[in-house]
This record gives structure tokens, C-alpha cells and sequence, in this order.
């Protein structure tokens, strides 16, 4: 594949970055049985190197540990990257609306000004970078108005310390409140082959305002890496173990679809993963697609999908087979 790396502005930005971004909630290690600092640097360095530009963090991934890791690797590579961190969960107070706690602590939804701007010296400092390219609301906080919220992100966005605005994890009418509030340049959504409900929700709405779409989840979980087979078995907390979307009826219509999938696959010397990455940013509104990876072949492997130019022909092909396979699925 020779192939350029295939880029895009986020919004009516002039920033632009590369389709195929870097996930680093695995670095983190929450929810993902710990973490490997130098294998994660190497992960992080192997994507920037191999033409990722986009790098998606947020403090809540390891309490701090994965922006901690993203800013020692990208020291010497910083200018290279369109950098991405979110705000909105917090542990340093107890203001706004009560989510989860972490090791007995209790984190909350919180995205008043007071916290955003706390939040976002902290990051600049485990990021070792004086500005953010990206800035995302993580979660939603039903406590603050999205006006509050969207006057202490442009606040920031005059004093350069963050060059775009983001919201992850959204409604319609949150969307909405954003763009009448401000300029709302992307959001960041769960979205793959086997989950499309933003299609006919949240994109129509982005399309609209020019409002880029950051997917995460493109592989779901790994159902769709085409290394999960039938037969796998998942033990201990791994959090597919009791996942109804892993269910055995639901591997077996994958089986069937990665089938259907693997000529076009072979055709581009592309893996079975690659190349529903490649449909996935092919697919209308999608700007990019998040991609975790643990090490630098995994890392790797992801970047190449954004040299991959599947042809109307392969998307057409592809999307029949997930039609046919991929309806009823459980879960």
C-alpha cells in the first residue's frame, strides 16, 4: 500500500489530522487489567511515526496515568500531532452529578467553569505541552448548563490553551444546546459496523453545522478484528466474558461476514481488522476512527488503514455483507 496517510480537518477547523487516530483508554489500564509504561511509549511512538497524527487521551484513563504516558512519549514529537484530551470527569471535587468510583473514589460528572479550568492546567502539566489541540466534554454533566460549559471552553480557546472544542458521548439536544451556545467542532461517539444508531441521530445534526464525528469502539471491542473466533474464550474480568454481544449465535454471524469481507481484504494485502477500519471512516459523517492499541505492532497495524482506499465497489460489498449478517444481532 503506498498509499498516502488520508487526512482531514476536525470541523471548520483548520487543524487537520490523520483518519486513523490513536485510543489510549488501554494505556490507562482501567478496565483493561493494568498497563506496560514502556510498551504503551512504544505504541504511542510507533503510530506518530507511521503517520497517525491524532492522539486521543482524556485524564479519567488511569486517573492522569494515560496522559502522564502520552506526554513523556511525545516528547521530541509534539509539533507532529493533533493532541486530544477531554474534561468533565473529575475526582478533585464533588460537584455536579455522582457516575462511578475508582479505587473507593468517587468520580463525578462535573463541567462547570470552575472545574474546567482546574482540569485543563492539570492536563497541560502531565501532557508536558502548553496548549490542546482538542478538547472534549467526556461525559455529560446534567448539573451545568452546556452555555456555562461552552463559555469557560471558549474562554480557554482565546487564551490558546486549547484550539478546538469537542463533546463526547452526547444526545441530540445536547448537540444541539453546543452549536447555539458556541462553535462545536467535533463529537466523539461509540460507532461501528455492528452499532449505527448515530446515523439516522447525531450525524444528520453534525452534517448540518459542520461538526466533525470521532468514532470509537470501530472494531467493537475486538468482535469485528476478525481474531475473535467461534471458539475463543474469555476468563477473569475481561469485560467480554458476559457481554451478550460476544454471545456464541453472534461470533458465528461475524464468522460469516469476515468470509464475505476477506476477498476485498486480500485485494489490498489489508487484514480482516484494516479494512473494516477503512470502510468505517468511508462511511458518511464519519471523520475519524479512534483506534486503541497496546504495542507498537498493534499501533501499526491500525495506521495502515488509513493508506487503504477501498473502492465504491469494496464499501458497496462490504455494507451488503454486514446487512446480511450483521441483523438481530444480540446485545
Amino acid at each position: 500500500m503506498s498509499h498516502e496517510m488520508l487526512t482531514r480537518p476536525i470541523g471548520n477547523t483548520e487543524i487537520k489530522a490523520s483518519v486513523i487516530g490513536l485510543g489510549t483508554w488501554a494505556i490507562g489500564g482501567w478496565m483493561w487489567g493494568g498497563t506496560d509504561e514502556a510498551q504503551s511509549i512504544e505504541a504511542i511512538q510507533a503510530a506518530v511515526d507511521d503517520g497517525v497524527t491524532l492522539i486521543d487521551t482524556a485524564p479519567a484513563y488511569g486517573q492522569g496515568l494515560a496522559e502522564d504516558i502520552v506526554g513523556k512519549a511525545l516528547v521530541g514529537r509534539r509539533d507532529k500531532v493533533v493532541l486530544a484530551t477531554k474534561c468533565g470527569l473529575v475526582w478533585h471535587c464533588q460537584k455536579g452529578n455522582h457516575f462511578f468510583d475508582y479505587d473507593g473514589q468517587p468520580v463525578h460528572r462535573y463541567l462547570g467553569k470552575d472545574g474546567i479550568i482546574h482540569e485543563v492546567e492539570q492536563s497541560l502539566k502531565r501532557l508536558k505541552t502548553d496548549y490542546i489541540d482538542h478538547y472534549i466534554t467526556h461525559w455529560q454533566d446534567p448539573t451545568t448548563p452546556i452555555a456555562e460549559t461552552m463559555e469557560a471552553l471558549e474562554t480557554l480557546k482565546q487564551q490558546g490553551k486549547i484550539r478546538s472544542i469537542g463533546a463526547s458521548n452526547t444526545s441530540v439536544d445536547e448537540v444541539a444546546a453546543y452549536v447555539a451556545a458556541g462553535q462545536l467542532d467535533a463529537i466523539q461517539e461509540e460507532y461501528s459496523m455492528v452499532k449505527r444508531d448515530i446515523e439516522t441521530s447525531l450525524l444528520p445534526l453534525c452534517a448540518e453545522h459542520g461538526v466533525s464525528a470521532l468514532s470509537y469502539s470501530s472494531l467493537a471491542l475486538g468482535l469485528l478484528s476478525g481474531k475473535v473466533g467461534p471458539d475463543r474464550k474469555f476468563s477473569g474480568d475481561d469485560q467480554r466474558k458476559d457481554n451478550p454481544r460476544f454471545s456464541m449465535a453472534n461470533r458465528q454471524k461475524i464468522a460469516a461476514l469476515m468470509e464475505e469481507i476477506t476477498p476485498v481484504a486480500n485485494a489490498h494485502s489489508a487484514t480482516l481488522a484494516q479494512t473494516v477500519i477503512a470502510w468505517t471512516v468511508q462511511q458518511p459523517g464519519i471523520t475519524f476512527s479512534l483506534c486503541g492499541a497496546r504495542n507498537a505492532d498493534q499501533a501499526r497495524e491500525n495506521a495502515a488503514a488509513g493508506r487503504i482506499r477501498l473502492s465504491q465497489q469494496d464499501i458497496a460489498t462490504i455494507t451488503a455483507a454486514a446487512g446480511t449478517h450483521l441483523t438481530n444481532l444480540d446485545g
